[in-house]
């Protein structure tokens, strides 16, 4: 009990330290172009529907919830919350190696694994605490167009933002384990986002199933938008799992994960290269 009482204190002087830190590295103005993006489509969209009416697509009339839907799926779901994961995940621990300053931190009276969960938490508050305000902005720009009712979609937007969490807990997890175990963590790790990820998910069969996007898809409140040959190679042989299996397995994954990075980093002897 007291043990881990102690590694728990350990882990939040960590989270503490480092939190400034990320808020305020080079990665932060990345990350502010990130999430920035797409405030500043919803705006060119208001803009556009200001000066000329409604959007038509195929004949119809394109409401506020669709476009929002659209981008939760083709900017937040697919590109910010996995990018964002990769590029502060993998560096968790690269960055000390990196960067030569682990040696300082590991010769701390605090258990190394109390390290790697601090690091983690403190990069969910950072990512958590800049996507979820800019999802609702995009959302109180874009839902009111074309007569849409922010109240009638408010439900889908709490879903949305306890998606995109889930989505930056998990995806975190697997790059906490890639950065520790890997020399290399930031090359494997967009080796899986962009070459692992979206061809096995097009692929019929269970290899889709040794992906995160896999889960996390099946809890989007929105129709998946068929805005391109991944997307229509998707919809042709999706296997959409249940909303237990996916909760479920996100949570294996993001425990296992998690686990196995701490595990890592207490047994691994980093030698900082000269």
């Amino acid at each position: 009990m007291r043990h881990a009482q102690s590694y728990i204190t350990s882990a939040v002087r960590v989270f503490d330290l480092s939190l400034g830190q990320m808020l305020w590295s080079r990665r932060s103005i990345f990350m502010a172009l990130v999430v920035g993006a797409p405030v500043l489509i919803a705006l060119a969209v208001r803009v556009v529907v200001g000066l000329a009416g409604n959007l038509q697509m195929g004949g119809g009339h394109v409401t506020g919830p669709a476009i929002f839907g659209g981008i939760i799926w083709g900017i937040y779901l697919r590109f910010a919350v996995p990018i964002l994961a990769v590029f502060y995940g993998t560096g968790l621990l690269a960055d000390e190696v990196e960067d030569r300053t682990i040696t300082y931190l590991f010769s701390r009276p605090i258990p190394r694994g109390a390290v790697m969960l601090g690091k983690y938490l403190a990069y969910l508050a950072c990512t958590v605490m800049v996507v979820l305000p800019s999802v609702m902005l995009v959302f109180l720009l874009i839902i009111p167009v074309g007569g849409g009712r922010i109240a009638a979609a408010f439900p889908d937007l709490v879903t949305d933002l306890a998606l995109l969490a889930l989505g930056l807990a998990v995806y975190g997890a697997v790059f906490a384990l890639v950065g520790a175990w890997f020399k290399r963590p930031l090359v494997v790790g967009l080796l899986f986002l962009f070459a692992w990820e979206p061809v096995i998910l097009v692929v019929p069969g269970y290899l889709k199933r040794l992906t995160v996007m896999y889960y996390l898809q099946a809890l989007v409140p929105h129709a998946m938008p068929q805005d391109g040959a991944i997307s229509f190679l998707q919809s042709l042989f999706r296997d959409v799992p249940s909303l237990p299996v996916a909760l479920g397995a996100l949570a294996l994954i993001l425990v296992g994960f998690l686990a196995l990075a701490t595990r890592v980093v207490e047994r691994r002897e980093y030698v900082l290269e000269q």
